[in-house]
């Protein structure tokens, strides 16, 4: 589009542009002196053009004492290339603009974070400068990218008949979950608003009313320290809430939007589909996690019944002294040798463990500490075992590892060798989404300090079995309608069919040790609700910024946000959180604890 300063964006022309009077701006990306002519990389959002300029022509002078990042306007002819100087990799490679006025809009100060290049600087460099990183070719294009995936999904989404809903910011204090951020209100001395750790109340509610199919782009807060895979303070996520279904319609209405969001900007990437279920307890027992990367093609396999009894005798003592310990083994494919089971041993211990067991196969036979100890008997026990559980067959040039323990305490553990191990024996599959379903997640389970009953996942999720499963089974064999999304081994989600009736509520947190007067104290809005008539509804919310990052390919969340804080919770380019002035808290009517205790030592 034609404006004051351009008459064509700097990644528009092509050859058949030449002879064409333009006028350009933008920022002076890069500048190189060829044998006294001049070269600027002109570049705005849309792309790179390069000028020139000749000595001796009334701009030579200017442009040669400009540096890096003033915002340029410059006007001059189209012209081509010479064969020998066109740039394949640029759309306008074949052109170049010969400057004929030129005009400094914005110069630029000694930067602190250089533009040009993908050198890497600290993150509080980054943040501070945000702007300036967001100019670099490829967090540019992350931006881009985020931009494109969220107008797919809206387009997508009402496409599949969903009706896009903005819910509250300012709500009410959720006593279930992590942290609130809290909002003091002016109008209600010592009362306060909370930002929403998710719009789950207020989605249900949706469905309450009638409307069947929700979306949102919703903004989440809470405030918890970071994590690798979570931005601290906020985040976004792809919320969704239907009426009138069972879990099987929530995952088959799902599965098809992220399959095909996958495709569409992963690039080569292949996504397998249908995407495959694992229950919770098989992804346990045979990955050590529940958020498993199947890109890895290793499972674990229960041996405690391997080493019961048997010659190795720590495993063996620890089976007998803790009847909670496990064993569990891990093939190796391709890692039977000595200097790499040493290295893995070594690792293990980097990570805070004693070490890990193993054992490798030569001439036919298992070698090693535990082979000779265990026997030859039982290791061809449980290299048949690894045959017939996951026809793996294991031979000379292989290896098997160990892990034992607890499972809450080696579970972790055992997940995070598996994926080492792929890494190391380069069995980790590349360029694939390995996408899958978790389901059949325990309603309960027993709180490992106090004993007590306690829910697992999700406490307003429908039980598998309804209210007759709640009066009759054992609490820790219900299973809930409960399911999570992985991705490459990344959560993005966890989601539910909702308890749509209040009796089965009632009965499910009676369970859980609330009286019906506690209930009605802590959940009353969504109790209440559920007494005038609730449709069956479920839905899920897959995080936005986790399924860029792994659509960016990159490792961390805050490549993925144009302005994330940092680790500490803190904004570096405006300085958030910062003092507010006394006058502001007098109007809260909020003293600070500080405050107070300066004022009892006057």
């Amino acid at each position: 589009m034609r404006t004051a300063y351009r008459s064509h964006d700097c990644g528009a022309l092509r050859a058949a542009d030449v002879g064409a009077d333009v006028q350009l701006a933008g920022w002076l990306h890069r500048k190189r002196d060829h044998g006294g002519l001049l070269f600027i990389d002109l570049r705005d959002h849309y792309g790179l053009t390069q000028l020139v300029f000749a000595p001796g022509t009334p701009h030579f002078a200017a442009a040669e004492r400009a540096r890096a990042e003033p915002v340029l306007s410059a006007r001059g002819k189209v012209v081509a290339r010479t064969p020998e100087t066109r740039n394949k990799n640029l759309p306008t490679g074949e052109v170049e603009v010969q400057v004929e006025a030129l005009e400094i809009l914005s110069a630029a100060e000694d930067l602190p974070l250089p533009v040009f290049g993908e050198e890497e600087y600290p993150e509080s460099t980054r943040l501070a400068y945000r702007y300036l990183d967001l100019r670099r070719t490829a967090m540019h294009a992350r931006m881009g990218l985020r931009a494109q995936v969220l107008s797919w999904l809206r387009r997508r989404m009402e496409k599949d008949g969903f009706q896009e809903f903005q819910t509250p910011i300012l709500t009410a204090s959720s006593p279930e979950g992590a942290r609130d951020f809290l909002v003091p209100s002016r109008l209600h001395p010592g009362r306060f608003y909370a930002l929403p750790q998710a719009p789950q109340l207020f989605k249900q509610f949706v469905m309450l009313a009638g409307f069947d199919k929700y979306f949102q782009i919703a903004p989440c807060f809470r405030d918890e320290d970071a994590r690798a895979d979570r931005s601290p303070g906020e985040f976004y996520q792809l919320d969704i809430e239907m009426g009138f279904v069972s879990q099987e319609d929530v995952l088959a209405a799902v599965e098809p939007v992220l399959r095909d969001l996958f495709r569409e900007f992963g690039g080569d990437q292949q996504v397998p589909a249908p995407f495959p279920r694992l229950t919770y307890a098989q992804a346990l027992a045979e990955y050590g996690s529940d958020k498993p990367d199947l890109r890895v093609p290793l499972r674990l396999l229960a041996a405690s019944d391997i080493f019961r009894g048997g010659g190795f005798q720590r495993f063996a003592a620890l089976l007998e002294s803790d009847k909670q310990a496990q064993v569990w083994a891990l093939p190796a494919p391709g890692g039977g040798s000595r200097a790499f089971c040493d290295k893995m041993n070594a690792w293990a211990q980097d990570q805070g463990q004693p070490g890990m067991g193993y054992l490798f196969f030569r001439d036919g036979a298992g070698q090693g500490p535990i082979a000779k100890n265990l026997g030859g008997e039982r290791v061809e026990a449980l290299r048949a075992a690894f045959a017939r559980a996951h026809k793996q067959k294991l031979g000379d040039g292989d290896a098997i590892f160990f892990c034992a323990g607890r499972p809450r305490r080696t579970l972790p553990f055992a997940a995070e060798a598996r994926v080492k191990l792929g890494e190391a024996l380069k069995l980790t599959q590349k360029n694939i989404f390995a996408f899958c379903w978790i389901v059949d997640f325990p309603f309960y389970e027993k709180d490992p300090e106090t004993g007590k009953l306690v829910f697992s996942h999700n406490p307003f999720s429908m039980p598998q079995g309804g209210l007759k499963a709640l009066e009759t089974q054992d609490p820790l064999t219900i299973l809930g309608q409960q399911y999570d999304i992985v991705c490459n081994g990344v959560e993005l989600s966890s989601g539910a069919v909702r308890n749509h009736r209040p009796d089965i509520m009632e009965k499910a947190f009676a369970l859980a040790g609330y009286s019906r007067a506690e209930l009605e104290k802590r959940f009353g809005g969504l109790y209440r609700a559920l007494k005038h008539g609730a449709p069956p509804h479920g839905g899920i919310a897959p995080g936005l910024d986790r399924m860029l990052m792994l659509l960016a390919g990159s490792e961390h969340l805050r490549d993925v946000i144009a302005f994330p804080m940092n680790q500490q919770g803190e904004d570096l380019l405006v300085r958030a959180p910062a003092p507010v002035s006394a006058e502001q808290l007098r109007a809260l009517q909020l003293r600070l604890a500080s405050d107070k205790k300066d004022a009892s030592k006057a």
